[in-house]
């Protein structure tokens, strides 16, 4: 009798026990889910694309190792000029003193517009949200916080599309199709200097008051290594842009920025997002496969050829702007639609760009944050300018 009764305890024991590590695997997979959601969407679509052309040694050929190489050191590169405080600390030199609201919200937008140019739009929001959060809280201004990281979001996607750095379907597109810097910046310039006022007008509606922002003193000046760090980071960033411009071989890069990691910063290599890395080489696998399926490679150059901009652009509102590209790119010479499709298909809704969903995660982290009230202004804003950007350059698109 004792003897059943332990038995049933064990059981019982082993079955709880059972339960929770089975609910604890559930909880880690859906934290990931949410922490990376295009990786693991461009994972199920990389595994569900091998049932159809199984595993060779092709798969190598589908890989773009420059574009990985090139994305690695500049990742490598702003995470260490963010970390040693260059981006905060520009920040703080422009805002500190007494400024009218409506200059302060500007100022609050255009950091990420101008900065995204150069440190890609998921790290200008990185860096900025967060400080225009802490800015509009010492300022009393928290009922204009939506606002502003709503414009924050929109001016990071639009700014980042002005150069080859400045996000990394740019970076892939440029490199994908060998493009000088001369027809990039012909096709993508009109439409960032077209934003710089939409932007300066989207302020006219606030207050005119005068408010005044004091940081602790401690925080606006970098000590003298980080100096030194900033000085050698930006030393590096100047190597990252010769080899996007094909000046220096994107090999020789790597090695000096991983052999400068290595002796330099060395826990750099901890904080990096590798995510973006394999979520790369997920759709790498994965639109090389579709590419030899032949019923759906007709069907996509059949589609991309008749619509390419669209295309490109509600492709991006569903499966993000980066695996749009990089899909897309294997059935389209259409280099020109692609680049503004996904470029501008970054607007519209909250998945269309990494970015956005950065910003949004970070507003709902603030005290009384209201979810539904930002996806509402955030829809507004960028459907709308979905809508006007989408018109403009199916009208003046080249052919």
């Amino acid at each position: 009798m004792l003897s059943n009764n332990n038995k049933r305890r064990h059981a019982s024991r082993d079955g709880l026990l059972t339960k929770r590590r089975h609910a604890s695997r559930d909880g880690l997979l859906i934290k990931h889910l949410k922490k990376e959601p295009v990786l693991t969407v461009s994972a199920i679509c990389m595994l569900l694309s091998m049932l159809f052309v199984p595993p060779s040694a092709a798969y190598i050929n589908y890989i773009d190792f420059r574009v990985l190489g090139l994305l690695f050191c500049l990742m490598a590169v702003v995470a260490g000029l963010q970390r040693h405080g260059l981006f905060v600390w520009m920040a703080q030199r422009m805002l500190i003193g007494k400024k009218k609201l409506r200059m302060l919200f500007l100022l609050l937008i255009l950091l990420p517009f101008f900065s995204s140019m150069l440190v890609t739009n998921d790290v200008a929001l990185i860096t900025f949200v967060p400080f225009a959060v802490l800015i509009l809280t010492l300022t009393g201004q928290q009922e204009s916080m939506i606002f502003v990281i709503v414009m924050q979001t929109v001016a990071a996607n639009l700014g980042s599309m002005a150069t080859p750095v400045g996000n990394p379907q740019n970076l892939y597109l440029y490199s994908r199709y060998q493009l000088s810097p001369g027809s990039f910046f012909g096709i993508v310039l009109p439409y960032t200097v077209l934003t710089l006022p939409l932007l300066c007008i989207s302020v006219l509606f606030c207050p005119q008051k005068e408010v005044s922002v004091s940081l602790p003193e401690a925080d606006t000046s970098p000590n003298k290594n980080a100096k030194a760090k900033m000085l050698l980071y930006l030393a590096l960033f100047v190597l990252c842009l010769l080899s996007v411009f094909h000046v220096l071989h994107y090999g020789i890069l790597l090695i000096i920025v991983c052999l400068t990691l290595f002796f330099a910063d060395r826990s750099l290599y901890r904080t990096m997002d590798y995510g973006l890395l394999l979520t790369f080489v997920c759709f790498f696998i994965f639109a090389g496969n579709i590419g030899a399926i032949d019923s759906i490679k007709s069907f996509l150059q059949n589609l991309l050829a008749d619509h390419p901009l669209f295309t490109a652009a509600l492709s991006s509102q569903v499966i993000s702007n980066v695996p749009a590209a990089v899909l897309l790119s294997n059935f389209t010479q259409d280099w020109k639609s692609l680049l503004l499709g996904t470029d501008i298909g970054g607007l519209g809704t909250p998945i269309a760009s990494l970015a956005s969903l950065i910003s949004f995660r970070l507003y709902l982290k603030t005290d009384g944050a209201l979810a539904g009230k930002y996806l509402v202004w955030f829809s507004l804003v960028n459907f709308g300018g979905l809508a006007l950007f989408l018109l403009l350059a199916a009208t003046v698109l080249p052919s």
